[in-house]
């Protein structure tokens, strides 16, 4: 079928649909949710079979679902209805949720079912489940909606209306208010202020004070310790970026913050936002080294097998993104990781994201962003060096959450690169500004998908499967089941390699090839290359690379639906005939 996918934003739920359905034969396009009359012009140009919002702000308009079929993906249980089904669950303490795909009516959310998907909520932010939990729940309801179409269209089925699904627990709610976010830091224990937070993460946050100043909070964890002393809401400590707030039964970490007041009004870590003022709290030492695990928790986390044969080395950095500092702690952690008599190193980057490369809301936020991106790309290129020298040991990209731009080739540093299947992967650059890109990937790419194919990855700008990765020589192995089940597959896959007779074989020829490689053409020639395109992008005369920055930052409004996505849009588009043939151009606007 052709399926017209209209969403807000082309955001991690919509590039997966996009990216699983057009596997599975279907012809694939995308318009962003600008106006009425450019999605009634989308869908004159496209002709779907079906749309598909997946993710949307505001109503789909009547001249649209009045005359097509027009399918809303809600991440809300059957009967569930309004702007924040996921908020609520989180701070009801839902212990299951699901999604529901329902017909568009006059009613928002209230139109007959096509199909519902269920599953087990988990103690996590709201930006987590989206990316994880719903994004499964909502391809496996699309897939069965998508399925009873021809059958709807042919009469023999009909999808049941609201009402006959008699009382559940879903139910009609209104957008939820920051006065039902916010936070009485004097009564709620840390598990409610936790589900305040999580409930918020990713937008809008919780509105609330730090220093006396008004801001929103985000990225909250629990201390895991016994905390310095204070009363309920008072701040006591700082560790990196985050900041230490007090509840009435422990203590909060809050990681990130959007200043009110701010000349950057868009998230920041806290103890950055407010620098002058956290720089009066004590420092909260978290660890004599890099790669000593924080008994208070942290971004750097570092484990051993039982036999000390396998290490594990984890970096949490929120959304993936990785400053300058954040770059420089992680080839820390390497170098040392490096010194370990372990065998294997897997890396294990982050839960949600693996990394997305550099962190451009600190770059924004900079006297000099182009001088910062200038130190921030060297600073992540240090660390894909740290690991692509480690030639005394076998190295594996346990990739357990989508992945981006410079992220993606940290990754393909390592020896072996292992995919959560449901993993997507945006290995390109181009999206941000034209931006050209380092981390070694001339080097890294072509060696693995041959030249054709590296700059078809790099040109095309689409989300990558994990499975079509794999196919493609891009990475080595994906493999099925949830985040837990990977994790356990990924022990024992390494305790394996570990294990393996022809182990100490296998590090000798990676050494003589990283010998060879080097004669040939040396990484750092690789560097000096990339970084000549990249310092045409930070101070060159061309700004496209700040100007996309900036509006990514401040998150502004599309006001276009970029052409690699909305195939309809090209020049010479036209609508496949019943027979699978290409009929006459229909009219098209540039």
């Amino acid at each position: 079928m052709r399926v017209l996918l209209l969403t807000h934003s082309f955001n991690s739920l919509t590039q997966r649909l996009y990216a699983e359905l057009a596997e599975e034969g279907h012809t694939v396009s995308v318009e962003l949710d600008i106006a009425d009359s450019v999605t009634e012009e989308a869908v004159a140009l496209f002709k779907p079979d079906v749309v598909v919002a997946s993710f949307l702000k505001r109503a789909v308009p009547a001249s649209v679902w009045q005359r097509e079929l027009v399918l809303i993906v809600h991440p809300g249980i059957v009967g569930d209805r309004g702007p924040s089904a996921l908020d609520c669950a989180i701070m009801n303490d839902e212990p299951d949720w699901g999604v529901t795909v329902l017909q568009a009516e006059a009613e928002m959310d209230a139109g007959p079912v096509w199909a519902s998907v269920g599953f087990p909520m988990r103690a996590a932010t709201k930006a987590s489940l989206y990316r994880n939990e719903v994004t499964e729940a909502a391809l496996d309801a699309v897939r069965e909606a998508l399925s009873r179409v021809p059958d709807w269209r042919a009469g023999c089925w009909q999808p049941t209306p609201l009402a006959a699904f008699g009382q559940t627990r879903g139910q009609a709610r209104p957008l939820m208010r920051q006065h039902d976010r916010a936070i009485d830091w004097q009564r709620e224990p840390t598990a409610r202020v936790l589900a305040r937070i999580r409930a918020a993460d990713g937008f809008p946050g919780v509105a609330d004070e730090l220093f006396g100043t008004r801001c929103h909070l985000f990225d909250a964890s629990p201390a895991v310790v016994d905390c310095p002393p204070g009363a309920p809401g008072e701040l006591v400590a700082r560790r990196g970026g985050a900041l230490l707030r007090a509840t009435c039964d422990g203590a909060v970490w809050i990681g990130h913050v959007k200043r009110a007041d701010a000349p950057h009004p868009f998230k920041l870590p806290a103890a950055e936002a407010f620098a002058a003022e956290a720089a009066a709290l004590p420092e909260w030492a978290t660890h004599p080294s890099s790669l000593s695990r924080s008994p208070a928790g942290g971004e750097l986390h570092y484990r051993e097998s039982a036999d000390g044969r396998v290490g594990y080395l984890a970096f949490e950095f929120y959304n993936g993104a990785m400053s300058t500092t954040q770059c420089e702690a992680l080839t820390a952690a390497l170098h040392e990781a490096a010194q370990r008599p372990t065998r294997v190193l897997v890396l294990e980057g982050g839960g949600d994201f693996w990394s997305n490369g550099i962190h451009l809301n600190a770059i924004e936020a900079a006297d000099s962003p182009a001088d910062e991106s200038w130190r921030n790309i060297n600073a992540i290129d240090d660390a894909c060096l740290a690991i692509l020298t480690m030639t005394d040991k076998l190295t594996v990209a346990a990739v357990r959450g989508n992945a981006g731009a410079g992220g993606c080739f940290l990754a393909l540093a390592a020896d072996e690169v292992w995919l959560r299947d449901g993993v997507i992967l945006n290995p390109h650059y181009r999206n941000m500004g034209n931006l050209y890109g380092s981390e070694y990937w001339t080097y890294l790419l072509p060696r693995r998908v041959g030249a054709e194919d590296a700059a078809a990855i790099m040109h095309n700008r689409l989300p990558l499967l994990a499975r079509k990765a794999v196919a493609s020589g891009f990475a080595d192995a994906v493999l099925a089941g949830g985040r837990e089940a990977f994790a356990k597959v990924c022990a024992q896959r390494a305790q394996a390699l570990a294990n393996d007779p022809a182990l100490a074989q296998r590090i000798a020829r990676k050494a003589a090839r990283r010998a060879a490689d080097e004669a040939a053409r040396p990484l750092a020639e690789y560097r000096a290359s990339e970084l000549a395109h990249m310092r045409r992008n930070f101070y060159g005369f061309d700004p496209s690379y700040h100007v996309a920055r900036y509006h990514f930052v401040l998150k502004s409004p599309h006001s276009w639906t970029p052409r690699h996505l909305a195939r309809h849009r090209d020049l010479g588009w036209r609508v496949p005939d019943q027979a699978g043939e290409r009929s006459e151009p229909i009219s098209n606007t540039a």
